[in-house]
């Protein structure tokens, strides 16, 4: 079946993280939301309907994917909700039909022949239309809404990651010289990972799996449901739970959290409940609070909206290239724009730093030091084999542009405050 998955207009309250991203980029367990639908719709074509200021973006990450192309979508595809995160026994139909979650649209099979527009207010109306008019079918699984709901649904997406495993994957003996907690069998290390002595893989609480070249290095403990991706790297760290995407480099101590893919947390310090982005750098010694002091639960700004989580337990969204000096404290609830930056100084930091902002010496600030930052990425980006493009030079300037508004209306509002209390 051929689809095309596209994102509807809930995708912005997944901001920071889909500032750079499509929402089906999004990782949850050990696949990102656009594998877990693939899988399941046994795709033999994909196709994607983004924000148009992402097109070129997406295209350069998927170069096999068909983005906002009208042509391709004339030959008709069934339409899937790029927050959908299906289970794993979702199954969709077949024929026309949509599948809703909480009545709303995770994907629609639309009758031969109906198509819709490549431009978001042409699918809009096709929706609603379909909606009223082709039978509805529970479509399993859930719409992610919020980016805590990806930490939220981690750990049972990566147990049913789990049933799927052994299907895409060979499975290596537990290496001499480590030990095993809980059941044997729900650890999986594939074959070209290398687990040293002294690492300890505690399957009680759920699955321990390890991708292809992963290298999980001595007195690493890691207590499952968790997930070690591809190329990445634990030395000596506590993992407890969670997801560790490709090429990361891991130490301290981590807990539930996800870290995207391309990120370095490799010193002492803990992070606990968080979603981290691509190309991040956290300090040594930096301390993620996940737990207020009143165990009272999460609030945040979204859309210029409060929206109360209702969790007690949430940590730090850091977008992509966002990062974090020696001993910074981030507080519990925060969410850091696109090449964010705290520099420790000695207290709790904001809990909102936007895109293309810093915070130092306890004052807000705009980075308008594009080059040098541009620069910095490049060369992080090297040390992993990988090139910055003239492609992400030209989204990220855009994106600079785009943002200026809500970044100077919190600077503006972060200062006032700050006067207040000096007078």
């Amino acid at each position: 079946m051929r689809i095309c998955v596209f994102e509807d207009s809930d995708g912005s309250n997944l901001a920071p993280l889909t500032l750079t991203r499509p929402a089906f980029d999004l990782r949850c367990g050990a696949a990102t939301l656009l594998e877990r639908q693939v899988r399941r719709f046994a795709a033999s074509e994909v196709g994607a309907l983004v924000r148009p200021f992402l097109a070129d973006l997406c295209r350069f990450a998927h170069p096999e994917m068909r983005v906002n192309d009208a042509a391709w979508l004339r030959r008709g595809a069934a339409f899937v909700n790029a927050r959908w995160l299906p289970a794993h026994d979702s199954e969709p139909a077949r024929d026309p039909a949509v599948g809703v979650v909480d009545d709303r649209i995770a994907y629609v099979v639309p009758p031969e022949g109906e198509t819709a527009d490549a431009v978001p207010e042409g699918l809009s109306w096709r929706l609603e239309e379909w909606m009223r008019t082709l039978p509805r079918r529970p479509a399993g699984g859930a719409l992610i809404a919020y980016p805590w709901n990806l930490i939220e649904r981690n750990s049972e997406a990566l147990r049913q990651d789990f049933l799927d495993w052994d299907a895409a994957h060979e499975q290596a003996p537990v290496p001499a010289g480590v030990i095993v907690v809980g059941p044997a069998d729900q650890v999986r290390i594939d074959p070209a990972a290398r687990v040293e002595p002294m690492v300890v893989l505690d399957a009680t609480k759920g699955p321990v799996l390890i991708d292809r070249d992963a290298l999980v290095q001595a007195f690493s403990r890691l207590e499952g449901p968790c997930y070690v991706g591809p190329g990445s790297h634990l030395m000596g760290a506590k993992l407890r739970g969670g997801t560790v995407g490709p090429h990361c480099r891991v130490g301290g101590e981590v807990e539930a959290s996800i870290l995207h893919g391309y990120t370095n947390k490799a010193h002492d310090g803990f992070l606990g409940h968080s979603y981290v982005g691509e190309w991040v750098n956290l300090g040594a010694g930096t301390q993620v609070s996940d737990l207020r002091t009143d165990y009272g639960t999460i609030v945040f700004r979204v859309g210029g909206r409060t929206i109360d989580s209702g969790l007690m337990k949430v940590g730090a969204y850091f977008g992509d290239h966002a990062k974090t000096s020696i001993n910074a404290l981030i507080n519990t609830g925060t969410l850091a724009g696109p090449f964010g930056q705290f520099l420790a100084n000695g207290g709790l930091l904001p809990r909102v730093v936007p895109a293309f902002c810093r915070i130092a010496h306890g004052r807000l600030q705009e980075r308008t030091d594009l080059r040098e930052t541009f620069d910095t990425a490049a060369v992080m980006m090297g040390r992993r084999d990988r090139e910055w493009t003239e492609t992400h030079a030209e989204f990220f300037l855009a994106l600079y542009e785009r943002t200026e508004e809500e970044r100077r209306q919190t600077i503006r509002e972060a200062e006032q405050r700050r006067l207040r209390r000096v007078v």
